[in-house]
């Protein structure tokens, strides 16, 4: 939450300075670039608010916890970058194709862009570093959108300097660039998309989760199969289940133990894994409804 906060602050900067920048640099891929950085306002906003709603503890309407307010807001930045990308491709697109009256852009408008780039990559991987650790989906999200900020800056800057450099006639220049930068962005927008919706979908995690959980399971003493094993991702924390085979001549007690034990390894194994379901039945002897 201080990382999505800290994005607010830094995108609110960026917008105001670019926009400025641009309208008094004669630079319309600048301003369409300080508009990006304004829709990133919002969803950094819509990031903080979700892994708020998601950090709230367990209650009687939620029973498994608030984490899936991650991966929605995740859906919804990942719908906004797309939506701004194809809003700004019909811009740049319409500049293009009408008369380009106004001057070339001024060269002060490259050393904003230059700053705006080294900012917004170094918060990118800060915030990646973040979303790794954690496994957030959402603070995954907002780091794609840094990224695909930087990546804007990066084609309006090409784009000025072409224009700056070519003089009279390549005013246009940074619309084209404006343009290659907005598929980029598309793109970026539905790669964001998948995963959040995969997750909403209870899609199982990366193999070696479900791996590690099984072999904690199987390091438990009394512990001689493990037949079914299931791990579902709910905001940062994962939920396993799982049927455990023990000796059918043990006590209801001591099978119990057993499953407790188990419990603990896995969390122990993994921190990520908030709780675990574990169901005991004798080896050899499933369990068959009458």
């Amino acid at each position: 939450m201080k990382l999505a906060i800290i994005g607010i602050l830094v995108n609110l900067v960026l917008a105001a300075i670019k926009l400025l920048a641009g309208w008094f640099g004669n630079s319309y891929a600048l301003i369409a670039d300080g508009f990006e950085s304004t829709l990133d306002i919002a969803a950094s906003f819509v990031i903080w608010a979700g892994l708020k709603v998601a950090a709230l503890p367990a209650d009687e309407t939620h029973p498994y916890g608030h984490g899936k307010a991650e991966p929605v807001s995740a859906i919804i930045v990942s719908l906004v970058v797309f939506g701004a990308a194809v809003a700004l491709t019909l811009q740049s697109i319409g500049e293009i194709l009408a008369p380009h009256h106004r001057s070339a852009p001024k060269p002060f408008t490259l050393i904003v862009l230059v700053l705006v780039v080294i900012i917004k990559e170094t918060l990118y991987r800060i915030v990646k570093r973040a979303g790794d650790q954690s496994q957030s989906t959402a603070l995954k999200t907002d780091a794609g959108h840094h990224r695909s900020d930087a990546i804007t800056s990066v084609a309006a800057m090409i784009g000025i300097s072409v224009a700056v450099i070519g003089g009279k006639g390549y005013e246009a220049a940074d619309n084209y660039a404006a343009v290659f930068a907005c598929a980029v962005i598309a793109y970026n927008g539905i790669k964001l998309f998948i995963p959040a919706l995969y997750e909403i979908l209870d899609t199982a995690p990366p193999r070696g989760v479900i791996e590690t959980v099984r072999q904690s399971a199987a390091s438990i003493e009394g512990v001689q199969e493990i037949e079914k094993c299931k791990v579902r991702k709910m905001g940062v924390e994962f939920y396993a289940d799982l049927h455990v085979g023990v000796s059918g001549d043990i006590s209801v007690r001591d099978g119990h133990k057993i499953a407790h034990r188990v419990k603990n390894a896995i969390r122990k194994g993994n921190p990520a894994i908030s709780d675990v379901l574990v169901h005991v039945e004798p080896v050899g002897e499933p369990y068959q409804e009458e």
